[in-house]
Order: structure tokens, then sequence, then C-alpha cells
């Protein structure tokens, strides 16, 4: 059996710290990461920081500004690579370098061209050991949109559905509300918080009369200092009415389809028809927009299943049947077993009287 050492014991409750840090940020940070540090001395952690808002200070500088000059002969835990570049802040390496920290521990290495190792280099040219890889996956998963976003990928696709025990999303009639109960209702507002946009249909606009926006965290008292992801409607045919609630909020809205003057003056950004990988490059690209949730119809959901668009599908199913004429949660015309998609599960959780699933799609074919 592996021993571990007292000193990787200290690494891994001073970095659960600092991840502790860097989800009081989750909500607030976008398009930045939401980074955590804390900083310690003689096994007494004296500085602490989370990153603040766009053009505010990182969550090095915080630490840095708490500890002071105790911050000499300090390690620093930190859960993403300090930057190495001038953007709205001056380099977090270089503030490391000049408080004279020992050592820096960092969860994981910062993908982004204008860091990618950058910010690791300066700390060891000054003579600072640093370390890397402790409680990695924790880390990545607190910023999975920005970090694939930086290594050159397209945004990190999360497709959330909502079905009955029979795999039904929807009557005949379109009518969906409420298969799922309360409680995994208001799990669904953490992952939409947890997302820079949310992607939905016209039909299901049209058959809900749906926001998509974040009415209520369990862990936010005030909902107004979130980030509220934009809501991105795909309407080909230019069906939006204007009486629609998702236009109560037109400066977070986003419309796919042939260009409306009326939703112009609202504010509306209107982006021209594409395919689902273009309209995900361009939501990336300009827009700096990471992390989607789909929340829609069986007909986009299949869609971006099929394109090999979805990172993870989060499955709410709920103990009820609705029936043969209800709508099924997939569309696809399957024929051969080869065909099938196949899914990796990687966490159950009973959130109320439903299940929620998280799965990772297997792209290999059968």
């Amino acid at each position: 059996m592996t021993k571990v050492s007292h000193l990787d014991q200290q690494d891994h409750y001073w970095m659960t710290q600092a991840l502790a840090e860097a989800k009081t940020a989750v909500y607030r940070t976008r398009p930045n990461p939401a980074v955590g540090c804390v900083i310690v001395k003689n096994d007494q952690m004296i500085g602490r920081g989370s990153t603040a808002p766009v053009g505010g200070s990182h969550a090095e500088v915080f630490a840095l500004r708490e500890a002071g000059d105790q911050a000499e002969g300090a390690t620093a835990y930190v859960t993403l690579e300090p930057c190495a570049h001038f953007g709205r802040t001056p380099p977090c390496a270089e503030a490391l370098v000049r408080a004279k920290v020992s050592r820096v521990v960092i969860a994981t290495l910062d993908p982004n061209p204008l860091v990618a190792g950058k910010g690791q280099k300066i700390l060891n040219n000054a003579g600072i050991t640093t370390q890397v890889g402790v409680l990695e996956q924790d880390a990545i998963e607190l910023n999975r949109g920005f970090l694939k976003v930086m290594a050159g990928g397209l945004p990190y696709v999360r497709l959330k559905v909502a079905s009955s025990l029979d795999g039904r999303t929807a009557m005949a009639s379109g009518e969906s509300k409420w298969i799922t109960g309360v409680d995994a209702r208001l799990d669904v507002q953490y992952w939409r918080a947890r997302s820079a946009v949310v992607i939905t249909g016209i039909q299901t606009v049209l058959a809900d009369d749906c926001q998509l926006n974040v009415r209520a965290l369990a862990t936010v008292d005030d909902i107004s200092e979130i980030v509220q992801p934009k809501r991105l409607v795909l309407d080909r045919q230019g069906r939006l009415p204007l009486t629609a609630h998702i236009l109560h909020a037109p400066e977070s809205l986003m419309v796919m389809g042939p260009f409306r003057q009326e939703l112009a003056d609202l504010g509306v950004i209107q982006l021209p028809v594409q395919s689902l990988r273009e309209l995900l490059a361009t939501l990336a690209k300009e827009y700096h927009l990471y992390d989607v949730m789909v929340e829609a119809g069986t007909t986009l959901a299949t869609a971006f299943l099929q394109e090999k668009l979805v990172d993870e599908m989060i499955s709410y199913v709920a103990p009820t049947l609705l029936g043969q004429s209800a709508r099924a949660m997939f569309s696809a015309d399957l024929h051969k077993m080869s065909e099938q998609l196949r899914f990796k599960l990687f966490d159950v959780t009973q959130i109320g009287q439903d299940i929620r699933l998280r799965l990772i799609p297997i792209q290999e074919t059968l």
C-alpha cells in the first residue's frame, strides 16, 4: 500500500480550501475562470482570495494582500496556474515572485496560450518550487468550458433533459409542466447559473413561454449578485412573438434566425442561421461564451447528440409514466445496435423524488 506523506496530506487539505474559495466565484467571473488561492505559513492560513468579477483582481492578489509581509517564505495554493500576461490586471505569477513565497502548489495548468506553462516558468526561474496536479480533476470541474476553449475546442455543452420512467419528455400536445418535482427544478437553476448561455428551440418557447433565467439558488441570497446566462433561441423561421416572456430581458437574449428590426430595436443580439457546430464556434470566438446548457425539445436535443456536440448529459428521471402517445426523449430513427448512442454514467443522485443522472457520451461506435 502506498504511503501518503505528511506533505501530501497538507497539500490535499489546503488545496481543498483553495477550491472552496474558487467555488464562491463560479457565478460571477464569466468569461474569466473561477479561481481560488490560499497562502499558508507554519500550518496556518494567512491569506485567501477568489477571482473578482471581470476587471477586478485575481485570486492571488486578494490572498497576497491579506497575507501582507507574512507571505515571504509561505506556500501558495492556487486552483489554476497563475497568469503570466498583462490583461486587465498585472501577471499574478510576478506578484507571487515579488511577495517572495517559497512554494506554489497548482491544481491544474492553464491551456490559455497566453499562459500555458509560462506562469509556472516565471515562478521556477525565480527559484520558487512548484508542484502541479493536486486535486486537478476537482479544479477542472469548476472551469470546464474555459479550459476546453482555451485548449482549442468548442464550448463545453451540457444537455439537460427531464423524462418519465418510460422515457417521455412531454405530452403529445407539447405540455411538459411539470414532469419533475420542485427539488429537481431548483437543481436545474444551479446548472443554469453555471452556464454562460442557455440554448433552446422556438418550439419550446412557443409551448412553455419559458424565460430560462436563474430565479433562485439555494446557496445565494441575492440573485442579483450572479451573472445571468444569455438565452439563445434557435428560430430559423422568425416566429418568436414579441409578447414572449423571454423578451422581458432583451439585453441577455440572443436569437439565431432571419434578421428582424423589431428585435434589433429591443437590443436583442441576432445571429445568422448556421450549423450547430458553427454556432458553438461563434459563441466562443465572438462572444466568449464557454459553458453552454441546452434545454430544448426532442428534435434539438437529438441534433446535438447525433452531431456529437454534447460533452455531458444531465438527465432527470421522474417516477411517473406518461404513456406511448407522449413525446419520446430521443427522436432519431435507429435500425441497428451499432447505431446506438452509449453513455458513461459518472454520477447518480436522488433529488426529492426524482433521480439525476450525469452521463458522458461515448463517442466510439460499436
